[in-house]
């Protein structure tokens, strides 16, 4: 018998439309010769399995099951496809365990301090990773752009605190331009990072575990024509993704050694990706953020490196599964 899997997309956020980007790429590239697959579609209205004929069957959440052609199917594991809560945050992670079923991602703990980012940017400085100066605010306690910028200097990035996809992110130059950024950025979440700007080159790496140990992916040097790598940076053409990163092997050497620390330190499983910016003033990568359900679509970093790793798609998805399954028998 194949084992059953449950790949679960969608989400209750913004970046659920990432998420559905992410599940074609997913979806195409699962081994089914292995495994028995069956998508879930996790949104507000419900969460749902859709037949081929097009019929939505609800999942019953008191023991994650769907019923389907008079079978009542259980899961074996649960390939996590969703960016943003409730599939990034920990929310899910701590729903499966009560369920008692194994799944690809971090764990809940790890899920959701890293999709903090203040927080996130607190454990890593903590372990001796580099990471921008930063000021955490809250919505519930204003605080004016003076006196932001009597703890910050500009120019600084302002980001939701929560959340991922660089939606409602800025970057501010001018001192009269912080007002209207703190306000994109509290429609997206009632917690804002405001992080002073590292000079340097842009790096992004994948690190993931499979049954034989962590394995760290060519690193990604990422370019834009536009002020930041910004949503459209990211998923609508803007930017230059150059895997392998064209760079000096001391350099790549302190970027993989810094990511799989990072990757140790939180504890992590299966695929996250790291983002970096390398200060070569400092000669040191200073980390900004870890995306622990990171993009699949064909726009994704995460894709090409596996590729350039000589590693086909197929072959990936089918080792974070089998690393989700042999946890789950080690329970």
């Amino acid at each position: 018998m194949k084992p059953v899997i449950a790949f679960v997309t969608g989400g209750y956020s913004t970046e659920a439309v990432i998420s559905y980007k992410s599940a074609v790429t997913i979806e195409n590239n699962i081994d089914t010769s292995k495994f028995e697959v069956f998508k879930i579609d996790v949104t507000t209205e419900g969460w749902w399995y859709e037949t081929t004929t097009g019929r939505k069957i609800a999942v019953d959440r008191s023991d994650f099951s769907i019923t389907a052609d008079g079978r009542k199917v259980t899961f074996d594991a649960v390939l996590i496809g969703i960016h943003g809560t409730p599939g990034e945050d920990g929310k899910l992670q701590g729903y499966f365990d009560l369920m008692g079923i194994p799944y690809t991602s971090c764990d809940a703990a790890t899920s959701a301090i890293t999709f903090n980012k203040r927080y996130t940017v607190a454990v890593a400085a903590f372990a001796g990773i580099h990471v921008a100066k930063s000021l955490h605010i809250f919505k519930h306690s204003p605080v004016t752009p003076a006196e932001i910028l009597k703890q910050v200097s500009l120019p600084v990035f302002v980001k939701p605190n929560n959340g991922g996809s660089s939606i409602g992110m800025s970057k501010v130059y001018k001192a009269e331009d912080l007002a209207s950024a703190l306000e994109k950025a509290f429609r997206e979440d009632d917690q804002l990072l405001i992080e002073e700007f590292i000079a340097g080159r842009e790096f992004t790496v994948g690190v993931f575990k499979t049954t034989e140990g962590i394995i760290v992916l060519p690193i990604t040097e990422v370019a834009t024509d536009k002020d930041f790598f910004d949503y459209e940076a990211k998923y609508q053409g803007k930017s230059t993704e150059t895997t392998p990163a064209k760079i000096e092997e001391h350099m790549a050497d302190i970027i993989r050694k810094t990511a799989r620390k990072v990757y140790e330190v939180f504890n992590c499983r299966g695929v996250v990706r790291i983002d970096f910016i390398y200060n070569e003033a400092k000669n040191a990568p200073y980390m900004l953020e870890i995306n622990t359900v990171p993009g699949q679509s064909e726009a994704s970093i995460v894709p090409q490196q596996v590729q350039v790793m000589g590693w086909s798609l197929k072959d990936f998805y089918s080792s974070l599964i089998e690393d989700a399954l042999d946890r789950g028998k080690k329970k």
